[in-house]
């Protein structure tokens, strides 16, 4: 039996309890990380904003580099396999920080290429993944198997900083950072135990052409398309924000509230929550309420509670710090949810990867400039007010769901995506997809067609238009 009903509910999915568990582990181990690796800059090297900024580009700045044509190569490959050999490397460059440490080597600039390295992983098996899941899960299950996914990684981000700021304390920052090491090699233990044949089959995609047309196509598609441009501009300005005071929020608390690198941790858990929150919700929510105005609420909220975070204070007021985290997280987490099974419904397959690798070169390429930018900032006008000027723009960018193209409504479009790019015959009038309301229904075909033929199917609709 071959097709979506050979895959079973949620609940008898072994490939998704495979899929979950995997990337649970991989989540606790990169979370704790992301706490670990600042506190060793600032500890072991008393690394200042400029140095924190870097760390943070390091990250993000993959995107910019390879995230265009690593859509591509997703669509061409199996994404499993990309996942595997994702996780594997990231193991090895981050394992090479306790390793330089027990070793007396470890530097500042090795921090720094140890983040540019997991990054630039990370591209790969983001990219990889988001295409892979519509292929484990049945499409009436994308909702709930997204709000699961998520919700993982959420809880993954309430225990991994609190287990990195005892690690921290116990081993030291630099012996700390091998959990992320092991944690990667469990994801790809778990991704190797799946079993292919118990998968949905992947669509038919057209034949190859060069890799070049192909992230063209991508991008195309995200440009034209009202809901995923939107989508891409909005998530590139609020990451921005985001990253912005995220950068200096653990020297913040240390060095303005003076708060200690295990209660860091704490306070950084205690905000993570609500990202857990948030994905618990959102399918909840986009059920009831359509997944238009879910996304709309979550967004609004993700944009006022910002504010929280740069009017903390020593003492008990150090508490707004993880309160401001926390909504901002119900907010963008429960939007991320909805949007991910939006995109999945609303792209077809074999474009998956390379619409995804599109949107995320607007949507993650923008963090590395918002390190640099901060840590720049934090340098001249300080933590505080650097941290204050990101929270306001996020306020702003979240304010833009009241203008963008899915203000009014219930839900978003339903069907797939229509979008015409050079080599594909023009649509007529009456079967090109319109914003909602109401939604209508179609399938984003790109056609390979070209010369002669190609010409003649262009004149034809044309012909077909004007009718």
């Amino acid at each position: 039996m071959s097709g979506p009903a050979a895959t079973p509910p949620l609940a008898a999915n072994r490939e998704f309890r495979l899929l979950w568990t995997g990337e649970g582990v991989s989540a606790l181990g990169t979370m704790t990380t992301a706490v670990v690796l600042p506190l060793l800059a600032v500890t072991a090297f008393d690394a200042g904003p400029g140095w924190m900024g870097l760390l943070t580009a390091a990250a993000w700045l993959p995107y910019l580099v390879v995230g265009l044509p690593a859509g591509a190569w997703v669509d061409r490959l199996d994404a499993r396999r990309v996942m595997i050999a994702a996780d594997l490397a990231a193991a090895l460059a981050v394992g090479s920080v306790p390793v330089a440490w027990l070793l007396g080597g470890l530097t500042l600039p090795q921090l720094v290429l140890a983040a540019l390295a997991s990054g630039t992983c990370a591209v790969f098996f983001r990219t990889a993944y988001g295409a892979f899941v519509p292929r484990v899960v049945r499409p009436e299950d994308l909702d709930v198997a997204n709000g699961r996914l998520f919700g993982t990684e959420a809880a993954m981000q309430v225990a991994g900083p609190g287990l990195g700021g005892l690690l921290v304390r116990a081993v030291g920052g630099a012996l700390a950072v091998a959990v992320d090491t092991v944690s990667y090699l469990v994801s790809a233990l778990f991704l190797a135990r799946m079993d292919p044949a118990r998968l949905r089959p992947r669509a038919d995609a057209p034949p190859r052409t060069a890799l070049r047309r192909e992230v063209a196509d991508g991008v195309r598609v995200v440009a034209r398309d009202p809901f995923l441009r939107f989508f891409a501009a909005q998530g590139a300005l609020s990451n921005f924000a985001l990253t912005g005071y995220q950068t200096l929020l653990v020297l913040f608390l240390v060095r303005d509230l003076g708060v200690g690198p295990g209660r860091v941790g704490l306070l950084l858990a205690l905000g993570s929550a609500g990202g857990l929150v948030g994905s618990l919700v959102a399918a909840r929510l986009a059920a009831r309420s359509g997944n238009a105005r879910a996304l709309r609420w979550l967004q609004l909220l993700a944009g006022p509670a910002a504010l929280l975070v740069p009017a903390a204070g020593p003492g008990a007021a150090a508490f707004l710090v993880p309160l401001g985290v926390a909504l901002v997280g119900v907010g963008v987490v429960g939007a991320n949810v909805v949007r991910s099974a939006f995109r999945q419904r609303y792209v077809p397959e074999h474009l998956l990867g390379r619409t995804s690798s599109a949107s995320a070169v607007l949507v993650f390429g923008t963090m590395p400039l918002a390190g640099l930018v901060a840590g720049g900032l934090g340098g001249t006008l300080g933590l505080r007010p650097t941290i204050l000027v990101m929270a306001a723009l996020q306020l702003l960018t979240s304010l833009l769901v009241l203008v963008g193209p899915f203000r009014r409504g219930r839900d978003l479009p339903t069907g797939e995506a229509t979008v015409a790019v050079p080599h594909e015959a023009p649509r007529s009038p009456a079967t090109r997809r319109r914003p909602l309301p109401p939604p209508r229904r179609g399938r984003c075909v790109l056609s390979r067609a070209g010369g002669a033929a190609g010409g003649r199917a262009r004149r034809r609709g044309r012909r077909r238009s004007r009718r």
